[in-house]
């Protein structure tokens, strides 16, 4: 058999058993409780570990060298599947759709959507650390800016398309992505403007520089609407081109499915940050952010806003956005202020400490402890709890489905 024909062979038995998996009755029970909560409806708060390769203990299980496949392309697929597998292990509220996706050929990629290297620098250690080397170090190198357009590969794609549905197409649809490359972090400003300016740059320039600073954002905020107009008005948009860190399931918009076709942006979910706005006060995350994000924000049915930063001191800025449902509670938020403010008009997206969680010893009083106290302080809201930025595990990746059992004998008393 050729090298080909056994990485064939690999991805069909996971296509199959991804199938077996998407088709439990689990997984409807798990888009009516997603369904209920984003909808702001009484239900008991649902339960997610977030992962990917982005994180160290998931490269250290899920590497190239782990995978069977040879051909880097059905690789990818192959991990896809592999870590899929892996999160219904771990039981928690994740659902696994009945498709496999094709990401389409889209023009732009992560840090280069402005033609300009956004570069960083090395990594001292696995997991460790890294500065902004940016390419903007003076106002005069915006002129070196330029956009890319969204455009679709039509030629790349359909071979891609080919190659997948000849190889699991009659065991899973091919649902196909041509999402634009200007959409969740790529599409918040604040992630590509410390990369283009540098961190602490952009908080020295909201005070020196405040007028060259708000050309920049005028610039950035038309290249995202434009990246996005041209993929709406190609009817690149469809119901799986969206998120919100969660899942997306609501009664406002309609549910996901595979090759929907055209979709406008008010039909769908969007997800923004402001990470690196944590340390900007609220009035100035509001001049020199917020009011850039709005007319990007405001085109979408719903948005879930923060990743990682501390929002606690800036909910009230954050119901200036008319479709706001989910807000991040982060490790380093107050949970009983966010839910006082919060109460029962979004949903509250509590993200506990994952050191406290599993990333150091296991301690499974300090969980229930820990989890017991933000219930008790977000009673009244409508809550879904997240473990994401897991960068260890000590080597026992088994932490993480005892984990969702812990937070579930706490939680489900909260219904």
């Amino acid at each position: 058999m050729s090298s080909n024909g056994e990485d064939v062979r690999v991805l069909r038995e996971l296509a199959r058993q991804y199938a077996e998996l998407a088709a439990k009755p689990v997984q409807n029970e798990r888009r009516a409780l997603w369904t209920r909560l984003n909808s702001l409806k009484r239900a008991r708060p649902t339960v997610l570990v977030g992962y990917g390769m982005h994180n160290v203990w998931c490269r250290q299980i899920f590497p190239d060298e782990a995978m069977q496949c040879r051909d880097p392309f059905y690789r990818a697929h192959e991990r896809a599947l592999r870590m899929a597998v892996f999160q219904d292990s771990v039981g928690d509220d994740h659902i696994l759709e009945p498709w496999i996706t094709q990401r389409a050929a889209v023009d732009g990629e992560w840090a280069r959507l402005f033609t300009v290297e956004e570069a960083v620098s090395d990594r001292t250690m696995e997991g460790g650390s890294w500065r902004f080397d940016p390419p903007i170090k003076d106002w005069s190198d915006i002129a070196k800016l330029k956009p890319i357009p969204h455009r679709v590969d039509e030629d790349a794609t359909a071979r891609s398309v080919a190659r997948l549905q000849d190889a699991v197409g009659d065991i899973l649809p091919v649902n196909v992505d041509r999402g634009p490359a200007w959409q969740g972090f790529m599409a918040d400003i604040s992630t590509t403007l410390a990369r283009l300016r540098g961190l602490e740059q952009v908080m020295q320039d909201v005070y020196d520089a405040p007028e060259q600073l708000h050309g920049l954002l005028r610039f950035m905020r038309d290249a995202v609407l434009a990246g996005q107009g041209a993929a709406e008005a190609a009817g690149d948009y469809s119901l799986t081109s969206q998120g919100n860190q969660a899942m997306v399931y609501c009664e406002d918009l309609e549910p996901p499915r595979a090759n929907s076709g055209p979709r406008l942006r008010k039909d769908l979910w969007t997800h923004c940050a402001a990470q690196e706005f944590a340390l900007i006060s609220p009035a100035m995350h509001e001049e020199f952010l917020l009011r850039y994000q709005l007319p990007i924000i405001s085109r979408f049915g719903l948005v879930s806003y923060g990743c990682c930063e501390d929002l606690t001191r800036k909910i009230d800025m954050l119901r200036k956005m008319p479709n706001l449902r989910m807000i991040a509670v982060t490790p380093r938020a107050s949970v009983a202020r966010c839910a006082e403010q919060i109460g029962a008009d979004y949903v509250l997206s509590w993200r506990p400490n994952p050191t406290d969680m599993v990333c150091y010893q296991f301690d499974e009083a300090l969980i229930r402890r820990i989890v017991r106290n933000a219930m008790e302080v977000a009673k009244g809201c409508h809550v879904t709890i997240t473990l994401k930025d897991v960068e260890t595990v000590q080597g026992d990746p088994g932490r993480l489905a005892r984990w969702v059992q812990i937070v579930r004998s706490v939680t489900d008393s909260y219904a």
